[in-house]
């Protein structure tokens, strides 16, 4: 098992590097292209990460999907960055701090216990190397939070569910104005949680069998809803 996932992680590597030579792994239409080589090299760092870690951490993803799950988390950034630039955010050094510790503390399993924070990110997909991102872009959503909520969340279910269905359409808002276009040999893109999912295959069908479902998850979002 362990000879065998360490194949699927070599496996992943040359499958991004390979994809090299295609140029965009995602195209965004007021924002730079994300290249293969950026996705390339940031699956070697999230792969390192997987190794180093190996045996402390489950991974919430197979192997074989490091390079979708670091797409899905470059997208993800460049939609909020999108989303700041659109309210007119812009997030200071102690923000992005603050907002680490907001993470870590989220994820402190009880009181005490001490989480590697590099170790969550691999068993989430991301790159433990792009954390002051991931510490950007959650200081983002709460600096529009405050704003949306003026500075005190509602105690209410149905409050709470109001506020994030304004942050929900701002974002998506940003997503479909980026007009986001995914290298099919990553796959698509599923706008429900700016993740990327296989693209449908034609294999099967080319031989006379109807073709598999692309993914396990149910009617995927293709499209923004706003």
């Amino acid at each position: 098992m362990k000879m065998t996932a360490a194949a699927l992680a070599a496996g992943a590597m040359l499958t991004a590097c390979g994809q090299v030579k295609m140029g965009a792994a995602a195209v965004l239409s007021s924002s730079p292209r994300i290249s293969a080589s950026t996705v390339a090299a940031q699956v070697t760092n999230l792969n390192q990460g997987y190794l180093r870690y190996k045996g402390k951490v489950t991974l919430q993803y197979p192997v074989s999907q490091m390079p979708q799950q670091v797409l899905g988390w470059l997208v993800r950034f460049r939609v909020r960055d999108e989303l700041a630039a659109a309210q007119g955010i812009r997030v200071t050094p102690a923000q992005a701090q603050h907002a680490l510790a907001q993470i870590r503390s989220q994820a402190q399993a009880s009181p005490g216990s001490a989480v590697n924070l590099a170790q969550l990110a691999v068993a989430n997909g991301l790159p433990p190397d792009l954390l002051p991102t991931l510490a950007r872009y959650q200081a983002i959503q709460t600096v529009l939070v405050n704003r949306l909520d003026g500075g005190t969340l509602p105690k209410s279910s149905t409050g709470l569910q109001a506020l994030g269905a304004q942050f929900g359409k701002a974002e998506c808002q940003a997503a479909k104005d980026l007009d986001i276009r995914i290298n099919p040999q990553y796959g698509r893109l599923n706008y429900a949680q700016y993740s990327i999912i296989p693209a449908p295959t034609t294999l099967s069908a080319a031989a006379g069998r109807p073709a598999p479902a692309a993914s396990a998850s149910a009617s995927p979002q293709l499209k923004p809803a706003c």
